[in-house]
Protein backbone atom coordinates (compact mmCIF):
# COMPACT_ATOMS: atom_id res chain seq x y z
CA UNK A 1 0.00 0.00 0.00
CA UNK A 2 1.77 2.72 -0.88
CA UNK A 3 1.56 6.57 -0.66
CA UNK A 4 0.50 6.26 3.11
CA UNK A 5 1.83 8.82 5.36
CA UNK A 6 4.35 8.74 8.08
CA UNK A 7 3.18 8.01 11.52
CA UNK A 8 4.86 8.75 14.91
CA UNK A 9 3.72 8.41 18.20
CA UNK A 10 4.20 11.18 20.60
CA UNK A 11 5.22 9.67 24.05
CA UNK A 12 6.39 11.85 26.96
CA UNK A 13 8.55 10.44 30.02
CA UNK A 14 5.98 9.33 33.02
CA UNK A 15 3.05 9.41 31.20
CA UNK A 16 1.06 5.86 30.55
CA UNK A 17 1.09 5.52 26.88
CA UNK A 18 -2.72 5.85 25.26
CA UNK A 19 -1.80 3.82 22.06
CA UNK A 20 1.48 1.35 21.11
CA UNK A 21 2.03 -0.82 18.01
CA UNK A 22 0.16 -3.52 18.95
CA UNK A 23 -3.19 -1.20 17.87
CA UNK A 24 -2.23 -0.41 14.84
CA UNK A 25 -2.37 -4.21 13.68
CA UNK A 26 -2.31 -3.86 9.81
CA UNK A 27 -0.09 -0.87 9.43
CA UNK A 28 2.67 -1.84 6.44
CA UNK A 29 5.02 0.50 7.32
CA UNK A 30 7.51 1.25 10.38
CA UNK A 31 5.37 3.93 13.26
CA UNK A 32 8.00 6.06 14.54
CA UNK A 33 8.27 7.10 18.28
CA UNK A 34 9.23 10.26 19.52
CA UNK A 35 9.34 10.59 23.28
CA UNK A 36 9.78 14.29 24.79
CA UNK A 37 12.07 14.67 27.90
CA UNK A 38 10.82 17.85 29.90
CA UNK A 39 13.66 19.39 30.77
CA UNK A 40 14.11 22.32 27.89
CA UNK A 41 13.86 19.25 25.08
CA UNK A 42 11.45 21.47 22.74
CA UNK A 43 14.19 22.17 19.83
CA UNK A 44 15.85 18.42 20.25
CA UNK A 45 12.14 17.16 20.04
CA UNK A 46 11.47 19.20 16.83
CA UNK A 47 14.68 17.93 15.05
CA UNK A 48 13.30 14.34 15.95
CA UNK A 49 10.33 14.53 14.42
CA UNK A 50 11.67 16.71 11.38
CA UNK A 51 14.95 14.16 10.81
CA UNK A 52 12.16 11.04 10.51
CA UNK A 53 9.82 12.90 8.14
CA UNK A 54 6.46 12.25 10.24
CA UNK A 55 3.76 13.51 8.54
CA UNK A 56 1.12 12.39 12.02
CA UNK A 57 2.07 12.52 15.19
CA UNK A 58 -0.01 10.42 17.42
CA UNK A 59 -1.00 11.04 20.98
CA UNK A 60 -2.69 12.85 24.18
CA UNK A 61 -0.48 15.59 25.61
CA UNK A 62 -0.57 15.85 29.67
CA UNK A 63 -2.35 18.99 30.96
CA UNK A 64 1.47 20.58 32.08
CA UNK A 65 2.75 20.28 28.62
CA UNK A 66 0.00 21.34 26.73
CA UNK A 67 1.14 25.32 26.25
CA UNK A 68 4.53 23.46 25.47
CA UNK A 69 3.01 21.51 22.76
CA UNK A 70 1.20 24.56 21.54
CA UNK A 71 4.61 25.97 20.81
CA UNK A 72 5.97 23.00 19.32
CA UNK A 73 2.69 22.88 16.56
CA UNK A 74 3.81 26.08 15.33
CA UNK A 75 7.31 24.94 14.64
CA UNK A 76 5.55 22.01 12.89
CA UNK A 77 3.65 23.53 10.46
CA UNK A 78 3.45 20.69 8.15
CA UNK A 79 2.63 17.81 11.07
CA UNK A 80 -1.12 16.84 11.67
CA UNK A 81 -1.75 16.05 15.45
CA UNK A 82 -3.44 13.41 16.28
CA UNK A 83 -5.77 14.77 18.10
CA UNK A 84 -5.10 18.44 17.09
CA UNK A 85 -4.05 20.82 19.75
CA UNK A 86 -7.33 22.32 19.10
CA UNK A 87 -8.99 19.20 19.99
CA UNK A 88 -7.35 18.61 23.56
CA UNK A 89 -7.87 22.48 24.80
CA UNK A 90 -10.06 21.15 27.54
CA UNK A 91 -7.87 18.35 28.38
CA UNK A 92 -6.15 21.17 30.11
CA UNK A 93 -8.10 22.03 32.88
CA UNK A 94 -11.60 22.19 33.89
CA UNK A 95 -11.88 26.29 32.99
CA UNK A 96 -11.39 24.96 29.76
CA UNK A 97 -14.04 22.36 29.76
CA UNK A 98 -16.20 25.42 30.71
CA UNK A 99 -14.80 27.45 28.30
CA UNK A 100 -15.64 24.99 25.29
CA UNK A 101 -19.10 24.60 26.37
CA UNK A 102 -19.73 27.48 26.38
CA UNK A 103 -18.52 28.73 22.87
CA UNK A 104 -20.15 25.77 21.33
CA UNK A 105 -23.20 26.20 23.14
CA UNK A 106 -23.58 22.76 24.99
CA UNK A 107 -25.31 22.03 27.79
CA UNK A 108 -22.96 22.11 31.40
CA UNK A 109 -23.99 23.23 34.62
CA UNK A 110 -24.29 27.10 35.65
CA UNK A 111 -20.20 27.47 36.48
CA UNK A 112 -18.52 30.44 38.08
CA UNK A 113 -14.39 30.97 37.50
CA UNK A 114 -12.59 33.51 39.83
CA UNK A 115 -9.06 34.12 39.58
CA UNK A 116 -9.94 37.21 42.37
CA UNK A 117 -10.70 34.92 45.52
CA UNK A 118 -12.65 37.71 47.39
CA UNK A 119 -15.24 37.98 43.96
CA UNK A 120 -15.26 33.97 44.30
CA UNK A 121 -16.07 34.09 48.26
CA UNK A 122 -18.51 36.80 47.36
CA UNK A 123 -20.16 34.55 45.05
CA UNK A 124 -20.70 31.43 47.20
CA UNK A 125 -21.35 33.30 50.37
CA UNK A 126 -24.13 35.60 48.84
CA UNK A 127 -25.44 34.52 45.30
CA UNK A 128 -24.13 30.72 44.99
CA UNK A 129 -27.01 27.87 45.32
CA UNK A 130 -25.96 24.99 47.08
CA UNK A 131 -24.81 22.30 46.44
CA UNK A 132 -21.94 23.67 44.61
CA UNK A 133 -18.72 21.49 43.66
CA UNK A 134 -15.94 22.63 43.17
CA UNK A 135 -13.11 21.68 41.00
CA UNK A 136 -9.59 22.19 41.13
CA UNK A 137 -9.02 23.28 37.39
CA UNK A 138 -5.33 22.21 36.53
CA UNK A 139 -3.61 19.13 37.49
CA UNK A 140 -3.04 15.88 36.13
CA UNK A 141 -5.22 14.59 32.64
CA UNK A 142 -6.59 11.92 35.20
CA UNK A 143 -7.15 12.63 38.47
CA UNK A 144 -9.75 10.62 39.29
CA UNK A 145 -12.29 12.60 41.00
CA UNK A 146 -9.49 13.29 44.29
CA UNK A 147 -9.63 17.04 43.47
CA UNK A 148 -13.34 17.68 43.36
CA UNK A 149 -15.43 19.04 46.42
CA UNK A 150 -18.74 18.84 47.35
CA UNK A 151 -19.88 21.88 49.68
CA UNK A 152 -23.36 21.56 50.83
CA UNK A 153 -23.16 25.73 52.68
CA UNK A 154 -20.61 28.26 52.43
CA UNK A 155 -18.86 27.64 55.89
CA UNK A 156 -17.74 24.40 54.14
CA UNK A 157 -16.77 26.28 50.90
CA UNK A 158 -14.86 28.53 52.55
CA UNK A 159 -12.67 25.76 54.94
CA UNK A 160 -12.12 23.71 51.49
CA UNK A 161 -10.29 26.84 49.53
CA UNK A 162 -8.86 28.19 52.39
CA UNK A 163 -7.16 24.62 53.03
CA UNK A 164 -6.48 23.93 49.13
CA UNK A 165 -5.90 27.45 48.03
CA UNK A 166 -7.19 26.29 44.80
CA UNK A 167 -6.58 28.99 42.08
CA UNK A 168 -8.90 29.86 40.10
CA UNK A 169 -11.89 29.29 42.33
CA UNK A 170 -14.03 26.73 39.62
CA UNK A 171 -17.05 25.96 41.15
CA UNK A 172 -20.57 24.28 39.89
CA UNK A 173 -23.79 24.38 40.52
CA UNK A 174 -25.00 20.72 41.67
CA UNK A 175 -26.88 18.87 39.56
CA UNK A 176 -29.64 16.27 41.54
CA UNK A 177 -27.84 13.12 39.84
CA UNK A 178 -30.50 10.56 38.54
CA UNK A 179 -29.71 7.14 40.39
CA UNK A 180 -27.52 8.86 42.33
CA UNK A 181 -24.58 7.82 39.27
CA UNK A 182 -23.46 10.01 36.18
CA UNK A 183 -22.93 8.73 32.51
CA UNK A 184 -19.32 8.27 31.26
CA UNK A 185 -20.03 8.04 26.95
CA UNK A 186 -17.31 7.14 24.98
CA UNK A 187 -17.32 8.08 21.07
CA UNK A 188 -14.93 7.55 17.79
CA UNK A 189 -16.03 9.26 14.80
CA UNK A 190 -18.76 11.33 16.67
CA UNK A 191 -20.30 7.92 17.14
CA UNK A 192 -20.99 6.57 20.78
CA UNK A 193 -19.09 3.03 21.22
CA UNK A 194 -19.05 2.91 24.68
CA UNK A 195 -21.54 4.14 27.71
CA UNK A 196 -22.42 3.02 30.96
CA UNK A 197 -23.32 4.33 34.27
CA UNK A 198 -20.90 5.18 37.34
CA UNK A 199 -22.23 5.02 40.78
CA UNK A 200 -20.73 5.90 43.83
CA UNK A 201 -18.77 3.57 46.36
CA UNK A 202 -20.64 2.78 50.24
CA UNK A 203 -20.78 5.74 52.07
CA UNK A 204 -19.23 8.21 48.74
CA UNK A 205 -20.62 10.69 46.70
CA UNK A 206 -18.26 10.90 44.41
CA UNK A 207 -19.05 8.42 41.14
CA UNK A 208 -15.66 7.76 40.09
CA UNK A 209 -15.38 3.94 39.69
CA UNK A 210 -10.95 4.06 40.69
CA UNK A 211 -12.59 5.60 44.29
CA UNK A 212 -15.09 2.07 44.88
CA UNK A 213 -17.83 3.16 42.59
CA UNK A 214 -20.03 0.66 40.20
CA UNK A 215 -20.68 1.05 36.60
CA UNK A 216 -23.26 -0.24 34.58
CA UNK A 217 -24.38 -0.44 30.83
CA UNK A 218 -28.10 -0.86 31.38
CA UNK A 219 -30.76 2.00 30.64
CA UNK A 220 -28.69 4.89 28.92
CA UNK A 221 -30.62 7.34 27.60
CA UNK A 222 -30.71 8.70 24.24
CA UNK A 223 -30.17 12.52 25.05
CA UNK A 224 -26.99 11.64 26.90
CA UNK A 225 -25.43 10.13 23.83
CA UNK A 226 -27.18 12.82 22.12
CA UNK A 227 -25.27 15.63 23.79
CA UNK A 228 -22.24 13.82 23.26
CA UNK A 229 -21.91 13.48 19.66
CA UNK A 230 -22.57 17.47 19.75
CA UNK A 231 -19.46 17.76 22.09
CA UNK A 232 -17.55 15.63 19.71
CA UNK A 233 -18.60 17.15 16.65
CA UNK A 234 -18.14 20.42 18.12
CA UNK A 235 -14.95 19.42 18.89
CA UNK A 236 -13.43 17.70 15.76
CA UNK A 237 -12.68 15.03 17.93
CA UNK A 238 -11.23 11.74 16.06
CA UNK A 239 -11.97 9.78 19.42
CA UNK A 240 -13.46 11.62 22.58
CA UNK A 241 -15.51 11.01 25.93
CA UNK A 242 -17.95 12.69 27.78
CA UNK A 243 -18.70 12.44 31.27
CA UNK A 244 -22.44 13.20 31.78
CA UNK A 245 -25.32 14.15 34.47
CA UNK A 246 -28.92 13.76 33.74
CA UNK A 247 -30.81 15.97 36.09
CA UNK A 248 -33.63 13.84 38.26
CA UNK A 249 -36.26 16.16 38.08
CA UNK A 250 -36.06 17.08 34.47
CA UNK A 251 -33.95 14.71 32.94
CA UNK A 252 -31.96 17.03 30.94
CA UNK A 253 -28.35 16.28 30.36
CA UNK A 254 -25.32 18.20 31.28
CA UNK A 255 -22.08 17.68 30.49
CA UNK A 256 -19.56 17.22 33.47
CA UNK A 257 -16.40 16.68 31.84
CA UNK A 258 -15.00 16.05 27.96
CA UNK A 259 -11.66 15.13 26.83
CA UNK A 260 -9.32 12.92 24.51
CA UNK A 261 -7.91 11.94 27.07
CA UNK A 262 -9.65 8.60 29.18
CA UNK A 263 -9.38 5.76 30.74
CA UNK A 264 -10.28 3.12 27.86
CA UNK A 265 -10.67 -0.94 27.72
CA UNK A 266 -7.83 -2.22 24.85
CA UNK A 267 -10.76 -3.43 22.27
CA UNK A 268 -11.82 0.18 22.26
CA UNK A 269 -8.27 1.65 21.53
CA UNK A 270 -7.71 -0.90 19.20
CA UNK A 271 -11.38 0.54 17.64
CA UNK A 272 -9.77 3.79 18.03
CA UNK A 273 -6.80 2.86 15.54
CA UNK A 274 -9.22 1.15 13.33
CA UNK A 275 -10.47 4.46 12.84
CA UNK A 276 -7.14 6.28 12.45
CA UNK A 277 -6.21 4.35 9.91
CA UNK A 278 -9.21 3.98 7.45
CA UNK A 279 -8.68 8.00 8.19
CA UNK A 280 -4.91 8.18 7.28
CA UNK A 281 -5.08 5.86 4.59
CA UNK A 282 -8.50 7.48 3.23
CA UNK A 283 -10.60 4.85 3.27
CA UNK A 284 -7.96 1.93 2.04
CA UNK A 285 -8.73 0.46 5.62
CA UNK A 286 -11.45 -0.62 6.66
CA UNK A 287 -13.70 1.60 8.91
CA UNK A 288 -14.25 -0.35 11.77
CA UNK A 289 -18.15 -1.12 12.27
CA UNK A 290 -18.96 -1.12 16.43
CA UNK A 291 -23.16 -1.99 16.56
CA UNK A 292 -24.88 0.94 18.92
CA UNK A 293 -25.60 -0.73 22.34
CA UNK A 294 -23.39 -3.63 22.16
CA UNK A 295 -21.60 -2.25 24.56
CA UNK A 296 -24.58 -3.67 27.31
CA UNK A 297 -23.42 -7.50 25.63
CA UNK A 298 -19.89 -6.62 26.24
CA UNK A 299 -20.11 -5.50 29.49
CA UNK A 300 -21.58 -8.99 30.39
CA UNK A 301 -18.48 -10.55 29.66
CA UNK A 302 -16.10 -11.07 32.39
CA UNK A 303 -13.35 -8.39 32.39
CA UNK A 304 -10.39 -11.19 32.75
CA UNK A 305 -11.60 -12.15 29.35
CA UNK A 306 -11.92 -8.91 27.75
CA UNK A 307 -9.05 -7.99 28.14
CA UNK A 308 -7.84 -10.75 26.16
CA UNK A 309 -9.60 -9.84 23.47
CA UNK A 310 -7.28 -7.25 21.72
CA UNK A 311 -8.58 -7.33 18.58
CA UNK A 312 -12.67 -7.40 18.65
CA UNK A 313 -14.78 -6.40 15.16
CA UNK A 314 -18.70 -6.67 14.25
CA UNK A 315 -20.22 -7.88 10.57
CA UNK A 316 -22.40 -5.22 9.69
CA UNK A 317 -26.02 -6.16 8.86
CA UNK A 318 -26.85 -6.24 5.03
CA UNK A 319 -30.28 -7.19 4.26
CA UNK A 320 -31.40 -9.95 1.85
CA UNK A 321 -31.79 -9.28 -1.59
CA UNK A 322 -35.06 -10.32 -2.02
CA UNK A 323 -36.09 -7.79 0.46
CA UNK A 324 -37.44 -10.19 3.00
CA UNK A 325 -35.79 -8.37 5.64
CA UNK A 326 -36.81 -4.90 6.35
CA UNK A 327 -34.61 -1.71 7.67
CA UNK A 328 -35.90 0.92 10.23
CA UNK A 329 -32.78 1.80 12.07
CA UNK A 330 -33.05 4.88 14.03
CA UNK A 331 -29.76 4.94 15.14
CA UNK A 332 -28.04 6.08 11.54
CA UNK A 333 -27.69 8.98 12.97
CA UNK A 334 -25.05 8.09 15.39
CA UNK A 335 -23.11 6.70 12.12
CA UNK A 336 -19.69 6.94 11.95
CA UNK A 337 -17.88 9.76 10.40
CA UNK A 338 -14.76 11.25 9.83
CA UNK A 339 -13.26 14.15 12.25
CA UNK A 340 -12.78 18.04 10.68
CA UNK A 341 -9.40 19.12 10.65
CA UNK A 342 -9.14 21.79 13.95
CA UNK A 343 -7.39 24.83 12.94
CA UNK A 344 -6.93 27.89 15.64
CA UNK A 345 -10.04 29.78 15.74
CA UNK A 346 -11.63 26.30 17.09
CA UNK A 347 -10.05 27.47 20.52
CA UNK A 348 -12.66 29.78 22.66
CA UNK A 349 -10.98 32.33 24.33
CA UNK A 350 -9.11 32.06 27.57
CA UNK A 351 -10.21 34.39 30.59
CA UNK A 352 -7.14 33.89 33.31
CA UNK A 353 -5.28 37.52 33.88
CA UNK A 354 -2.48 38.17 31.31
CA UNK A 355 -0.30 38.23 34.40
CA UNK A 356 -0.36 35.02 36.10
CA UNK A 357 2.86 32.88 36.50
CA UNK A 358 3.88 30.46 33.47
CA UNK A 359 5.73 27.86 33.30
CA UNK A 360 9.13 27.74 32.32
CA UNK A 361 8.98 24.57 30.15
CA UNK A 362 6.90 22.74 32.87
CA UNK A 363 10.30 22.55 35.45
CA UNK A 364 9.65 25.74 37.90
CA UNK A 365 6.74 27.80 38.95
CA UNK A 366 6.91 31.47 38.92
CA UNK A 367 5.67 33.04 42.42
CA UNK A 368 2.87 35.21 42.27
CA UNK A 369 1.02 37.32 44.85
CA UNK A 370 -2.15 35.57 44.19
CA UNK A 371 -0.58 32.26 44.40
CA UNK A 372 0.83 30.06 46.96
CA UNK A 373 2.81 27.28 46.14
CA UNK A 374 2.22 24.73 48.14
CA UNK A 375 5.74 21.93 48.98
CA UNK A 376 4.64 18.19 49.57
CA UNK A 377 6.22 16.25 52.28
CA UNK A 378 5.61 12.63 51.49
CA UNK A 379 4.99 11.58 54.63
CA UNK A 380 1.97 13.63 55.65
CA UNK A 381 0.72 13.53 52.00
CA UNK A 382 -2.48 12.14 51.27
CA UNK A 383 -3.22 10.55 48.11
CA UNK A 384 -4.46 13.51 46.21
CA UNK A 385 -1.18 15.44 47.71
CA UNK A 386 0.55 12.78 46.30
CA UNK A 387 -1.46 13.23 42.34
CA UNK A 388 -0.62 16.81 42.27
CA UNK A 389 3.02 16.09 41.41
CA UNK A 390 3.96 16.11 37.52
CA UNK A 391 3.54 13.37 35.72
CA UNK A 392 1.97 11.31 38.55
CA UNK A 393 -0.43 8.38 37.43
CA UNK A 394 -2.89 7.00 40.21
CA UNK A 395 -1.10 3.68 39.86
CA UNK A 396 2.40 4.92 40.58
CA UNK A 397 0.42 7.23 43.42
CA UNK A 398 -0.85 4.25 45.20
CA UNK A 399 2.57 2.34 45.33
CA UNK A 400 4.24 5.55 47.20
CA UNK A 401 1.49 5.51 49.73
CA UNK A 402 1.62 1.48 50.37
CA UNK A 403 5.31 2.06 50.37
CA UNK A 404 4.88 5.18 52.95
CA UNK A 405 3.06 2.91 55.64
CA UNK A 406 6.35 0.97 56.17
CA UNK A 407 8.74 3.84 55.95
CA UNK A 408 9.49 7.28 56.88
CA UNK A 409 10.82 9.18 53.38
CA UNK A 410 13.33 12.06 54.84
CA UNK A 411 14.57 12.65 50.98
CA UNK A 412 13.44 11.70 47.41
CA UNK A 413 15.52 9.49 46.75
CA UNK A 414 14.25 7.18 49.23
CA UNK A 415 11.78 6.72 46.93
CA UNK A 416 14.48 4.76 44.23
CA UNK A 417 13.62 1.46 46.08
CA UNK A 418 10.78 1.28 43.88
CA UNK A 419 11.21 0.17 40.45
CA UNK A 420 8.92 2.69 38.80
CA UNK A 421 10.74 5.69 39.93
CA UNK A 422 14.38 6.91 38.21
CA UNK A 423 17.00 9.61 39.30
CA UNK A 424 15.04 11.84 36.23
CA UNK A 425 11.66 11.74 37.83
CA UNK A 426 13.19 12.35 41.11
CA UNK A 427 14.48 16.21 39.39
CA UNK A 428 11.20 17.07 38.37
CA UNK A 429 10.12 17.09 41.76
CA UNK A 430 12.58 18.61 43.34
CA UNK A 431 10.85 22.15 43.87
CA UNK A 432 7.44 21.11 44.56
CA UNK A 433 8.67 18.72 47.62
CA UNK A 434 9.54 20.19 50.96
CA UNK A 435 12.53 19.49 53.74
CA UNK A 436 11.43 16.48 54.58
CA UNK A 437 13.80 15.58 57.42
CA UNK A 438 12.82 14.16 60.43
CA UNK A 439 13.44 16.01 64.10
CA UNK A 440 15.24 14.03 65.96
CA UNK A 441 14.28 15.52 69.44
CA UNK A 442 10.59 14.58 68.82
CA UNK A 443 11.23 11.05 67.11
CA UNK A 444 9.69 7.93 68.57
CA UNK A 445 11.26 4.62 68.12
CA UNK A 446 8.42 3.86 65.75
CA UNK A 447 9.35 6.44 63.40
CA UNK A 448 12.69 6.05 63.92
CA UNK A 449 12.76 2.62 62.53
CA UNK A 450 10.90 3.58 59.64
CA UNK A 451 13.86 5.60 58.45
CA UNK A 452 16.14 4.41 56.37
CA UNK A 453 20.09 3.34 57.53
CA UNK A 454 18.08 2.66 61.16
CA UNK A 455 16.89 -0.82 62.56
CA UNK A 456 15.06 -1.19 65.88
CA UNK A 457 18.79 -1.58 67.76
CA UNK A 458 20.02 1.82 66.62
CA UNK A 459 16.95 3.32 67.04
CA UNK A 460 16.71 2.35 70.65
CA UNK A 461 20.36 3.54 71.49
CA UNK A 462 19.50 6.98 69.96
CA UNK A 463 16.59 7.07 72.18
CA UNK A 464 18.61 6.74 75.00
CA UNK A 465 21.09 8.98 74.31
CA UNK A 466 18.72 11.29 73.67
CA UNK A 467 17.17 10.81 77.32
CA UNK A 468 20.16 10.43 79.25
CA UNK A 469 21.31 14.27 77.42
CA UNK A 470 17.87 15.51 77.27
CA UNK A 471 17.76 15.49 73.83
CA UNK A 472 20.33 16.48 71.38
CA UNK A 473 22.05 20.17 70.81
CA UNK A 474 23.68 19.06 67.38
CA UNK A 475 23.66 16.38 65.10
CA UNK A 476 27.08 16.37 65.47
CA UNK A 477 26.68 14.36 68.89
CA UNK A 478 25.56 11.03 67.36
CA UNK A 479 29.03 10.65 66.89
CA UNK A 480 29.33 9.83 70.57
CA UNK A 481 27.31 7.37 70.00
CA UNK A 482 28.84 3.54 69.55
CA UNK A 483 28.75 2.14 66.17
CA UNK A 484 28.08 5.49 64.35
CA UNK A 485 31.50 6.29 62.12
CA UNK A 486 32.01 9.47 60.13
CA UNK A 487 30.37 7.48 57.19
CA UNK A 488 27.05 6.54 59.22
CA UNK A 489 26.68 10.04 61.00
CA UNK A 490 27.17 11.82 57.33
CA UNK A 491 24.25 9.84 56.21
CA UNK A 492 21.78 10.30 59.61
CA UNK A 493 23.09 14.12 59.50
CA UNK A 494 21.46 14.11 56.22
CA UNK A 495 18.21 12.38 57.41
CA UNK A 496 17.81 14.57 60.70
CA UNK A 497 17.38 17.87 61.95
CA UNK A 498 17.13 19.94 65.23
CA UNK A 499 13.79 21.51 65.20
CA UNK A 500 13.08 25.24 66.65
Amino acid sequence: MSNLPKLGFLYLDYVLRFFDHSNFKGWPDKIETVTYHWKNDKDRFIKEVKRKKIEILIGNIPATAYDTFVEISKELPNVRFVPSLETQFPNKSKENVTLFCNKYNLSAPYTEIHYDKKKGYDYLKNRAKYPQIIKRSYGASNYGGYYVHKADNFAEAKALLDKEKYNPIYTQDGIDLKYSGDLRVMLIGHKPICAFWRFSGEGEWITNTSQGGSMSYENVPMNALELAVEASKAAKAEYWACDIAIDAKTDKAYILECATAFAAFPYIRDWICQYLMWDFSNGRFKMPHVPLFSWEELGKIDSSLLRTMRHIGFSKYKPSCDGTWYINDKVDEFDMEKAELSDSSDVPDSIAPEDLPIKDDLTKEVKHDNLEINKLNFNKATLTDIMTLHGMEEELALEIQEYLEDNIVTDTSDLLELESIDEQMLETWDDHVDDMRVDINKADESILKKIKGIGAKLAKIILDFKVKNKGFKNLDQLEEIDGIGKNKLAQLKSRFKIGE
